[in-house]
């Protein structure tokens, strides 16, 4: 896996090679975060102050994605993370990602960001996608996944991206995320994604999982609980998706601002 990393990362333009993976690693994943308030400040607070070893910044910096925006809104908040973040672009940034997104990664991280990467950690790969780019049959990122999920073989795979592919909230499912989802089953265990303002935890569908992690900070939005597909599914509070990584194991958690346990499951691969 780590040979692929390599040539993915470099395939992509996404730089140096990513350095020797550990046996176990602690993510935190949060989209739609980037707003002044307190919420989004004390979870801020909470996740930095976690150390964590990789951070997935799951979209929307508010309310147009420009550079003053980064700056003002994203930076205080997790500009502290920049070396270990992986961020995907949302929708309310994608219209300014030339002058706003993509400037500001490349002056943080002194690189060029890629619009979709990989990068390898205790055992798992941790596919970055974008869907807001083309993502559907003949697209460049279809293309790359497809090559990404080649080789080698298993499931030990995690990918995010801005929108969610299902959603118990008050946006409907995402069909053109179709291509994207079924390049990955049967290669990953989870999907990521921000987009609706909660916290939600679906049931697997062709062997993954949907997970939605929006509850950053921004206005939140309803979930229904009544969707059979919902096995977790929190708003109106600030929360975050921990995940914990070993070699064949996940553990993901929702929490809160305060740290506490809102939902845990855990899900096993097999690295081929």
């Amino acid at each position: 896996m780590r040979v692929l990393a390599i040539a993915l990362a470099l395939l992509a333009g996404g730089g140096t090679p990513p350095a020797p993976e550990p046996e176990r690693a602690v993510v935190w994943a949060v989209g739609d975060a980037a707003t002044p308030n307190d919420t989004a400040r004390r979870l801020a607070a909470h996740i930095r102050s976690a150390r964590p070893d990789r951070f997935l910044y799951l979209g929307d910096v508010y309310e147009h994605g420009t550079l003053a925006e980064f700056r003002s809104n994203y930076h205080p908040l997790y500009g502290a993370l920049a070396e270990i973040t992986d961020p995907t672009v949302g929708n309310h940034e994608w219209e300014n990602r030339f002058s706003g997104f993509y400037p500001y990664w490349r002056a943080r991280k002194g690189r060029r960001q890629p619009p979709w990467s990989s990068t390898g950690i205790a055992g798992w790969e941790i596919l970055a996608l974008n869907s807001q780019a083309a993502h559907g049959p003949g697209s460049r990122q279809l293309r790359w996944l497809r090559l990404a999920v080649a080789e080698p073989g298993g499931n030990c795979r995690i990918a995010f991206w801005h929108r969610p592919r299902f959603s118990a909230g008050i946006y409907p499912d995402s069909p053109d995320l179709e291509p994207l989802w079924a390049a990955l089953r049967g290669h990953a265990k989870a999907v990521l994604s921000g987009h609706d303002h909660n916290m939600q935890r679906l049931r697997p569908r062709g062997g993954i999982t949907q997970f939605i992690s929006g509850a950053g900070g921004a206005s939140p939005y309803r979930v229904d609980r009544g969707d059979r597909r919902l096995l977790f599914g929190r708003s109106g509070i600030g929360g975050a998706l921990r995940i914990v990584l070993s070699p064949g194991r996940a553990t993901f958690e929702f929490r809160d601002s305060a740290g506490r346990l809102l939902d845990r499951s855990r899900r096993t691969c097999d690295p081929g």
